[in-house]
């Protein structure tokens, strides 16, 4: 594995790839690896020829008041990890390499930014992260890039650049990896003592009892989030949002005709934490209804179902699950919707 620096460099490496006809793999990440962030690289790298996995965290995606300096860093760790799945470039550059000198364009996308994450941490986030993952896909001109779809936010978000820009790269939604107890992987589970990492659990508990009593027939957007606080203040958590989205558009949801996301945001000790269920519109049918009713529980989804059926699905760490609908790791094309 080589760690690269600068722009020139990956260019270079990538066009000796293009050369002998191999097929490029990005995983875009912050560092502070985890079997979330190693699934992705495992897709990547069932994919393609080359995997490119990006080191970057991107500093213009916090507010003043968010984690910047503290963010966990070490990239030594990180460098080895990502050799043992097998990435054949890790693209580490500075931030000056990325924002240079006079830097002075931004990427906005309207609406699916106004709701969830974008409406908590404001607009400046996914202006950042649609800004410096449009230049990584510059870079590094990708055939595919992965994504976890706990940050499902962030992936219609990209999904509708690579749309609206015409650019060309496939944009792979991968299942979130979680640790046994069911709480999502995530960088800043780090900043948890044992108390609050046992209080975090009821983040995807209150995601399963909502999804529970869907699956029991409940349709009301109120009695199913209903379900999850519950869950939440018995644990002393309040969120920042519960919320029942379509899952294409991130508009509200009242009835039931498509796919709805599920999303939760809370505060946890230091660490502001996310994760998210996909409800599933669709009727199962009577031959289907048991496993039906076990996706409904348990699946997690950027969209839609139905996913690419030649997609990676990624491998579970021995002490982590990852959500068991692998149906629900998605593939999108170029152009299609977000």
């Amino acid at each position: 594995m080589r760690i690269l620096r600068t722009i020139p460099e990956v260019r270079a490496a990538v066009r000796e790839a293009r050369l002998a006809d191999r097929t490029v793999g990005l995983v875009p990440t912050m560092g502070a690896f985890h079997d979330g962030h190693l699934s992705l690289m495992r897709a990547a790298r069932a994919a393609s020829d080359l995997v490119v996995v990006s080191l970057f965290v991107n500093p213009t995606q916090f507010a003043a008041n968010e984690d910047l300096s503290t963010y966990p860093r070490d990239e030594a760790r990180d460098a080895a990890l990502a050799e043992a799945e097998g990435v054949d470039i890790l693209f580490a550059p500075a931030a000056s390499e990325i924002y240079p000198d006079g830097f002075a364009t931004n990427i906005h996308v309207a609406g699916l930014t106004d709701v969830l994450d974008g409406a908590s941490r404001g607009a400046h986030h996914f202006d950042g992260v649609a800004t410096v993952v449009t230049k990584l896909f510059g870079i590094v001109r990708p055939d595919a890039a992965y994504f976890g779809q706990k940050d499902a936010q962030q992936v219609l978000i990209v999904r509708r650049v690579v749309r609206d820009l015409d650019l060309d790269v496939r944009i792979v939604a991968c299942p979130i990896v979680r640790e046994a107890d069911g709480l999502a992987m995530s960088s800043r589970n780090v900043y948890l003592d044992d108390a609050y990492r046992l209080q975090a659990t009821a983040l995807n508990r209150a995601l399963d009892a909502a999804a529970s009593v869907f699956a029991a027939g409940e349709r009301r957007a109120d009695g199913i989030l209903s379900a999850a606080h519950r869950v939440l203040e018995e644990a002393g958590i309040a969120p920042e949002y519960l919320e029942l989205r379509d899952a294409e558009t991130l508009e509200p949801v009242t009835r039931f005709e498509r796919d709805a996301l599920l999303a939760v945001a809370a505060r946890v000790g230091a660490a502001r934490l996310i994760d998210n269920h996909v409800l599933s519109a669709v009727e199962p049918n009577a031959d289907d209804s048991d496993a039906a009713d076990s996706d409904a529980a348990d699946s997690d989804a950027v969209g839609l179902h139905g996913a690419d059926p030649d997609a990676a699905v990624p491998d579970a760490a021995d002490s982590a699950t990852t959500d068991p609908v692998a149906a629900d790791l998605q593939t999108t094309d170029p152009k299609g919707d977000a």
